[in-house]
C-alpha cells in the first residue's frame, strides 16, 4: 500500500545542495545587518544631538529658543523615519531566515513549499527597499536643514 511506504530519506548531497542555496539569502543577511548598524548609529546620534537641545532649550534667549524648538521638531522627525526604517529593516531580515527555514524545512520533510518561499522572499525585499527608501529621506531630511555659518 502507498501509506505504508517511507518517504525517501535525505541524503547529504541534498543537504549540501539546499546549503548552497541558502547561501544567497545569507549574504541578503548580512547587507540588512550593515544597513541596520548604520540605521542605529543615526538614530543614537539623532537621539544624543535632541538631548543636548533639550537640555539647552531653557538656558537660551528668546531668540534663539525658537529656532532650538524647531531643530528638536526636525530631529523628532528624522528618529521617526529612521525607526520606521530599523523596523522595516528588521522585518527583512525576519523575512530572509523564513526563506532559510523554509528552504530546509522543504528538504528535510520532502514538501514543495516553493510558493510561500518566494511570497516570503518577495515580502523581504519590499521591506528593504522600504526601508532604503525611508533611510533616503531621512539622510535628504538632514542635510536640506544643515545651516552652515549660523550665528551663535
Amino acid at each position: 500500500r502507498e501509506l505504508d511506504r517511507e518517504p525517501p530519506m535525505i541524503g547529504i548531497s541534498d543537504i549540501s545542495h539546499v546549503i548552497q542555496v541558502a547561501v544567497a539569502p545569507v549574504f541578503l543577511l548580512m547587507a540588512v545587518a550593515s544597513v541596520l548598524i548604520v540605521l542605529t548609529n543615526r538614530l543614537a546620534r539623532i537621539v544624543d544631538r535632541a538631548r543636548a537641545l533639550d537640555e539647552r532649550v531653557e538656558t537660551v534667549d528668546d531668540a534663539h529658543r525658537e529656532q532650538v524648538r524647531e531643530d528638536l521638531v526636525v530631529l523628532a522627525h528624522r528618529a521617526r523615519l529612521v525607526n520606521g526604517a530599523i523596523t522595516l529593516a528588521v522585518l527583512c531580515a525576519l523575512c530572509v531566515c523564513g526563506v532559510i527555514v523554509m528552504l530546509f524545512a522543504g528538504a528535510v520533510l520532502q514538501l514543495d513549499n516553493s510558493r510561500a518561499i518566494a511570497l516570503l522572499f518577495i515580502a523581504a525585499m519590499v521591506c528593504f527597499i522600504a526601508a532604503l527608501a525611508g533611510f533616503l529621506r531621512e539622510t535628504y531630511l538632514a542635510t536640506s536643514t544643515l545651516r552652515f555659518g549660523r550665528r551663535r
